[in-house]
Order: structure tokens, then C-alpha cells, then sequence
């Protein structure tokens, strides 16, 4: 048998798992416990500013990514014929792959044996998916309904509620140090916002600006920075 067979066998296998598996239905993860998790992984990976290939690569942005991109030249042949047959790094495949890397793709050079308990798993997923910089790093988070979400918001409001966030980030789309959240979708936005508010995201001056606000709030300033063009 071909190994480009082969491989669509693991990738149909892999769905398979996990499509009829309950493991991933609540990924209810903590990013805050799912950094503590990952200092088991940091002997191979960095992540944040500056990150760079270790023995492994270093993972800002994970979410979405095409498995074997983030390694480039030095991905594996089976990462890479992985991500060419479509597999992408997401809630489904890293709860599989967490569980035990050799399983989703048995020629993977990573030799980590796996996190067993499903709680570590779900908690570092969500580490991961905040890892990254401004709009494209905030994920849906799975405690939100849609009904949150989808708050219309007051725009004249939010603008009158936005002095308190101009102090810091510019309306003008500069970042001098801090992410730009103009023009950012309402629903990305408020769920950056409740991430504070919940304090899954670490950042003490935020924790207590979101903390201070309710979900009309959010929603208006959301409604009023959506808008909000350089």
C-alpha cells in the first residue's frame, strides 16, 4: 500500500474517532490552568513574543493552521503529508493528537507519550487557542450562548462608554504597544471582552475594566469599535 493511502486511512480513521467520540463535545478548557499544563511541553516548545523552533516549533497561532506549517523545512514527511491531505490543527484533531500523538499520526517524530486526563487536554486547548496576537487569536468560547453574542448594542452608547478603553488603545488603528480593536466584529469582540470578564485572560487591568461592565455594555461597545475605521 502506498504511504499517500495510508495516510488517507489515518485521516479518515482519525474523523472517525472523533466524530463518535463524547471527549471533545465540552471543551469547557481554562487558558490560565492550560498554561500550567503546557510547561510540560516547554522543554520543546516556546510560545509568545519571540518564540522560536526549539526541538520543536514554536506554537503562536496553532488554531487553524495547516498541520506541518508551523515547522517548515524541519516538519516531518508525516506532518507534512498530514496537512496535505487536508488536517488541520483544531479542537477535534489536538484532542486526539493530545491524547497520544502516534495514534492520529504514527510517523510523527514527537515522542511526547500524550496528556490522559481530558481536563488537561480541554485546558490547553484553550491556552492555545488564545495564544496569538489581537482579533485573530480570540475564539469562540463555548460557555457563551448565542444569545450574548448576538446582542444588538447601542453604538451611541458605546461611544460614550469607549472613553474607557481610549486611554490606551487608539481609535486611529495605531498600536504603540497594544493591539488594535477597531473594526473588529461584534462577536469577536464581546468574546475577547467576557474572556476578561471571566478572567481566563490574564491581564489585571482588563480583568477589571470587563469585570465592571454587563453584557449590554459589552455588546454597545462592541456595536461602536465594529464601526470604528483607520
Amino acid at each position: 500500500m502506498r504511504y499517500s493511502d495510508v495516510m488517507k486511512k489515518i485521516v479518515i480513521a482519525a474523523t472517525a474517532i472523533l466524530f463518535s467520540s463524547t471527549a471533545f463535545a465540552e471543551h469547557t478548557g481554562v487558558p490560565t490552568k492550560g498554561e500550567r499544563v503546557f510547561r510540560k511541553c516547554r522543554s520543546c516548545h516556546e510560545v509568545g513574543e519571540g518564540a522560536k523552533y526549539k526541538v520543536g516549533p514554536a506554537l503562536n497561532n496553532l488554531m487553524g493552521q495547516q498541520v506541518g506549517v508551523l515547522s517548515g523545512d524541519k516538519a516531518s514527511k508525516a506532518l507534512r503529508r498530514a496537512g496535505e491531505l487536508g488536517m488541520v490543527w483544531d479542537l477535534k484533531t489536538l484532542e486526539v493528537f493530545l491524547r497520544k500523538p502516534k495514534a492520529l499520526i504514527p510517523k510523527t517524530k514527537m515522542s511526547f507519550a500524550g496528556l490522559k486526563k481530558h481536563e488537561d487536554r480541554a485546558n490547553i486547548i484553550a491556552y492555545f487557542s488564545n495564544l496569538g496576537a489581537g482579533e485573530e487569536a480570540v475564539k469562540r468560547d463555548p460557555r457563551l450562548s448565542d444569545e450574548i453574542l448576538a446582542l444588538k448594542g447601542d453604538v451611541e452608547y458605546g461611544e460614550y462608554l469607549a472613553s474607557g478603553c481610549t486611554t490606551c488603545h487608539q481609535l486611529d488603528g495605531s498600536d504603540q504597544g497594544l493591539p488594535s480593536i477597531i473594526g473588529w466584529p461584534t462577536s469577536i469582540f464581546a468574546t475577547a471582552m467576557h474572556a476578561y470578564k471571566n478572567k481566563d485572560r490574564e491581564n489585571p487591568v482588563m480583568q477589571q475594566q470587563a469585570g465592571a461592565l454587563d453584557n449590554d455594555e459589552i455588546a454597545a461597545l462592541a456595536a461602536f469599535f465594529s464601526g470604528v475605521t483607520k
